[in-house]
């Protein structure tokens, strides 16, 4: 009874200093932010917590304060949050609430972008896979359904971080809604549902829009302010947004890039820093507002890398190394671009002010090669087939992400074209199980010539979706696997078992597999264990290796590629334990390997052909 008491008297002492926090008054000025009343000025770094293990949050933030920076951006993920329809989640790495609420005890402020459509190089560009089974739904539109859903989404949004907002004493300064919509539309009406949409939610403090240069009058919507993108430029910047804001500021740069992403078969991409500390310098003296984007890009795991796609251009899925080129590296180290803004920050700092020290880089280990000493043939561990005369997407399975295995018999003795109509992404041909070729949609491959050996032939397709696209018009046409139909011949090929492999909880899938004799020719899960008696980051070295994806200790490290240019798969030491470690590979192209080392640095810029 007297513990009951106790706790009671905890938590009404706990309730009443939440009631009794600060709230603060944050608004437009004519020329800046005003925080309290006093010119406030934004020196803001992107920092996405899905692609960081919740464990490190707190000490990628140190290192934001230590460069100089007073606020944090990030989007907030629909399909992290809604994976399946009316099922929400805001635990574990998806708690991000308290990703907000570090920030305010290192001492951030944070810019929130919870808008549905978020981009960021991810999957579908945030959206839920499943919104694309709702008959007539379409994305970034007054259209019926997508609204109703996207109402629902927004208010499980606000009611985790509505009350964090600077107004009602937490640290959001500012929310964004939609993003860079003029690049995709100028539907003004649209917009202000948005912004009713949000406020509704309980996001009733400072409101704002961000979009390119060339898009922002289309993306803007009247009584917001208006951000720009890409543009450093200190009269271009304040020109183009006290147009559109009746004269005035503040002036803010939502989204300034000091590097760019990598997608699969094309160069690393890097930008020396001195290419952009005059630019940054420029833009600070000018009293303009900045985020980063991105300061820390971290990792793309667990199939949530996006795609781009242009009528003039191929396919591009995106890498899971997400490590930018920005001021942090994917393991969270400091890096020369880092040391070089931070100098150039600390020339802006107000009077007295000091920065704290550079955090040492994290801690690294080699861990000798580990013996993956049980396989399992993936054709052998099949779930139950789904069967329909026509093949299936992934959405018509109620399938999000992973792989689908098509199945179906042909009569063999002839040779012919086998052609796949819109695949959607990357197949595996196999004649009964010997590998027959590869169809990749980068290099807009569908067909390919084949010759069957006499009698029944079992055909088998594995199809991998590389990746929904998250930018551009394509975002309407955004289903994976065989999406259309299946001709051999000049004959449509009928009678189809598919087989969903999602991977979603790999070390369950491992347990229902039967140790096989392997098959040079089929996709294998192998896997062993390692032992540690100290932890520390380390990069899995993949360049013997083919194509697929690693697990360790259940977590998805992302996938892998031999085709490049990243070679390496980042393994946190958040993720690793003193004693045994589990490590899983699925590998769809080179079975026969038989060990995985590790090295201590990325390698990130290796293509091969």
């Amino acid at each position: 009874m007297k513990k009951n008491i106790l706790l009671t008297i905890a938590m009404c002492f706990s309730m009443l200093a939440f009631s009794q926090k600060k709230a603060h008054e944050f608004k437009l000025g004519d020329n800046d932010f005003l925080l309290d009343g006093k010119p406030f000025q934004i020196i803001s770094g992107e920092l996405h917590y899905p692609r960081v293990p919740k464990e490190a949050w707190r000490d990628r933030m140190k290192m934001a304060k230590a460069m100089g920076l007073n606020t944090i951006g990030t989007y907030v993920f629909w399909n992290l949050h809604e994976p399946q329809k009316d099922q929400f989640d805001f635990s574990g790495n998806n708690n991000i609430a308290e990703f907000v609420k570090i920030a305010a005890e290192e001492g951030l402020w944070v810019i929130l972008r919870p808008s549905p459509y978020v981009c960021a190089e991810w999957e579908f560009g945030g959206y839920p896979y499943w919104l694309q089974n709702e008959k007539g739904l379409v994305v970034r539109s007054r259209e019926k359904q997508y609204l109703e859903e996207y109402r629902k989404y927004i208010n499980e949004v606000g009611k985790q971080l509505a009350a964090l907002q600077v107004n009602h004493g937490g640290n959001v300064l500012m929310v964004q809604i939609e993003n860079e919509y003029g690049s995709y539309g100028s539907d003004k009406e649209y917009l202000e549902i948005n912004r009713k949409m949000f406020v509704d939610a309980g996001f009733d403090g400072l409101l704002y829009t961000c979009d390119p240069e060339a898009d922002i009058r289309d993306g803007h919507l009247p009584g917001l302010l208006p951000a720009i993108n890409g543009q450093d430029n200190p009269e271009k910047v304040k020109s183009k947004i006290s147009a559109l804001h009746n004269g005035k500021g503040p002036f803010f740069i939502a989204e300034w890039y000091p590097a760019w992403f990598d997608w699969w078969g094309t160069p690393h991409h890097t930008v020396p820093a001195e290419k952009y500390t005059k630019k940054l310098d420029s833009v600070l003296s000018a009293g303009i507002s900045i985020n980063m984007y991105m300061f820390h890009g971290g990792s793309t795991r667990s199939f949530m890398n996006g795609a781009n796609y242009k009528d003039i251009s191929p396919y591009e899925p995106q890498t899971s190394s997400y490590d930018y080129d920005a001021p942090l590296n994917e393991a969270g180290n400091a890096t020369e671009k880092f040391r070089q803004f931070r100098a150039v920050i600390e020339r802006h700092l107000p009077a007295g002010q000091r920065l704290p020290a550079i955090p040492e880089d994290k801690k690294t280990i080699v861990i000798p090669a580990v013996a993956l000493n049980q396989s399992i043939n993936l054709f052998s561990a099949l779930p139950a087939a789904v069967k329909n005369v026509n093949p299936l997407t992934f959405e018509d399975l109620k399938q999000d992400y992973g792989y689908v295995l098509y199945r179906t018999t042909l009569k063999g003795g002839k040779t012919g074209l086998l052609k796949l109509n819109k695949l959607r992404d990357y197949a595996v041909i196999y004649l009964n199980q010997k590998k027959a070729g590869v169809l990749d949609r980068r290099l807009t491959q569908d067909s390919l010539q084949i010759t069957l050996p006499e009698g029944d032939v079992q055909l088998d397709i594995l199809v991998e979706n590389m990746g929904r696209i998250n930018f551009g018009k394509y975002l309407l046409e955004n289903k994976k696997g065989i999406t259309e139909s299946v001709w051999f011949a000049g004959e449509k090929l009928s009678n189809w078992s598919m087989y969903g492999l999602p991977f979603n909880d790999i070390m369950s899938f491992k347990n229902k597999g039967t140790a096989s004799a392997s098959n040079p020719d089929l996709p294998t899960i192998k896997s062993g264990q390692f032992e540690l008696k100290e932890t520390g980051d380390t990069y899995l070295d993949m360049r013997s290796w083919g194509k697929g994806i690693v697990w360790v200790n259940g977590h998805n490290l992302g996938k892998y590629w031999a085709i490049g240019p990243q070679q390496t798969l980042y393994l946190p030491a958040e993720w690793l334990k003193k004693g045994k470690n589990d490590i899983v590979v699925l590998e769809l192209l080179k079975p026969a390997g038989k060990t995985i080392s590790t090295l201590s640095n990325p390698i990130l810029n290796e293509l091969k052909n």
